[in-house]
């Protein structure tokens, strides 16, 4: 870390390059006896201990910091493997140093200094584990080993929960409930989301089964990496996870190919050419969405009924590049409205939009909604909007940082189980502590449980 390295270059000028490597020597030794001991507290194998980047996941892991471990592991790595490079290239190749130098201590700073960044976010971990003061971060950063041996060693220091313990009660129920696949209308049996890392299995999304009728208006709601996103990808079939999404009794996954254009996703960042005019915009997405067997005047015909549906005609000659915000959150809506979707997915599709603004584009929305189609919306600023939506679908972490479902239904009904008046209030409430919210995802999580199950 780049703070060893100021400590280090200390310890030379004071005690001399022998006395210095001995003390680190000794150092380096109390930290691993002490880490070694703080482990087996935390329910852990000792020896992950002294094994370099499994030390550091590991670290992760009994702090409650697992993404954080895994990510210091891998810059441990990174570094590891650049230590070695200049020693190679010292030892075989001394003509190169000069070739190499600059750029390998380009890169062994930036990646010091990403590792420091996560060394102090575990530690801080470990912190909040042994319920210490905030303070103890400086002797972690500056002299670990006198932390590592007082907490490992004396009986006074022992961690709030272990490795094997269930910090989450939420995190291991499953409600084993499927929502009813009807004819009409969108029905989501999601299992499971997983994604692979460090040759271990994590879960993104988890137990999340729903039913949304047709002509409803949905708000999707959830803080930060709660999976909001992994779930649209996954109802859109785009990341396809353990699950039966049917829509209008279809199910996506079997009949992807034959389905795809019924379902209509607007991102947040639109990818429209500037050079062109709405009318050859929308044209182009009329050639890729509409059946083949469109000619050209049906395909024109279509393109001028969605320009009247969002207001584009006015603007029908203009320059993508020469639009309003409004007018081009409305263009890149209207592009995917050109197949008449059945499913319509937006994210923040009120994004950059005053109030005003984003009322009329909302207000668009529902009255696409009230055609029979329904609507899925993510937005930072739903209250100024959300007495236009029927239903709220609410994610949320549980113990495990997996995301699962905190509540599905009515709008006035999720006011009432959360006991909060602002859909805001509503996503702070799951949010962790850490993140500035309440911490009480696991609590909403059964709760809805106990709901569902009468």
């Amino acid at each position: 870390m780049v703070l060893e390295l100021i400590v280090n270059l200390l310890l030379n000028i004071f005690l001399g390059s022998d006395l210095s490597s001995a003390f680190n020597l000794i150092m380096s030794v109390l930290a691993h006896v002490g880490m070694w001991f703080i482990f087996k507290k935390s329910g852990a194998k000792g020896w992950w201990s002294l094994i370099p980047c499994l030390r550091q996941a590991k670290m992760g892991l009994i702090a409650d910091r697992e993404n954080e471990g895994r990510i210091l592991a891998s810059v441990h790595g990174i570094s590891l493997i650049l230590t070695s490079i200049q020693l190679v290239i010292h030892t075989l190749a001394p003509e190169m140093d000069s070739v190499f130098t600059n750029f390998l201590l380009v890169a062994s700073v930036t990646v010091l200094i990403i590792e420091m960044i996560y060394y102090i976010r575990v530690y801080l971990g470990l912190i909040e584990l042994y319920d210490q003061k905030k303070v103890w971060i400086l002797l972690w950063i500056f002299m670990d080993a006198i932390p590592a041996c007082m907490w490992g060693l004396m009986k006074k220091y022992q961690p709030g929960w272990t490795v094997e313990e269930v910090h989450s009660a939420a995190a291991d129920y499953f409600s084993n409930s499927r929502a009813q696949v009807l004819d009409q209308g969108l029905t989501v049996n999601l299992e499971e989301r997983t994604t692979t890392e460090f040759f271990k299995k994590f879960y993104l999304l988890r137990d999340i089964h729903m039913y949304i009728k047709p002509g409803h208006m949905v708000l999707l709601l959830g803080g930060s990496g709660a999976g909001k996103t992994t779930y649209l990808n996954a109802i859109n079939g785009y990341e396809k996870a353990k699950a039966e999404v049917v829509l209008n009794g279809k199910n996506l996954y079997t009949n992807y190919k034959d389905m795809q254009y019924d379902i209509g996703f607007v991102p947040q960042l639109d990818l429209m050419r500037g050079s062109d005019t709405v009318f050859r915009t929308l044209m182009d997405a009329a050639s890729l969405r509409l059946p083949v067997n469109f000619n050209n005047a049906q395909r024109q015909e279509r393109v001028e009924e969605v320009m009247k549906i969002f207001g584009l005609a006015p603007v029908r000659d203009n320059l993508v590049v020469k639009l309003s915000g409004g007018q081009r959150k409305r263009l890149s809506i209207a592009m995917e409205f050109i197949s008449n979707p059945s499913l319509f997915i937006l994210d923040e599709p009120d994004s950059g939009l005053d109030g005003v603004m984003a009322r009329e584009l909302f207000t668009q929305l529902r009255k696409i909604a009230d055609q029979g189609k329904i609507i899925i919306v993510i937005t930072h600023t739903p209250d100024r909007v959300i007495d236009l939506f029927d239903d709220v679908i609410v994610l949320a972490k549980d113990g495990k940082r997996t995301g699962r479902l905190a509540y599905f239904g009515p709008i006035e009904e999720a006011r009432k189980f959360f006991g909060k008046e602002k859909m805001e209030e509503i996503v702070k409430s799951i949010n962790q502590k850490e993140e500035g919210g309440e911490g009480r995802a696991d609590e909403f999580i059964l709760k809805y449980a106990e709901v569902q199950h009468g």
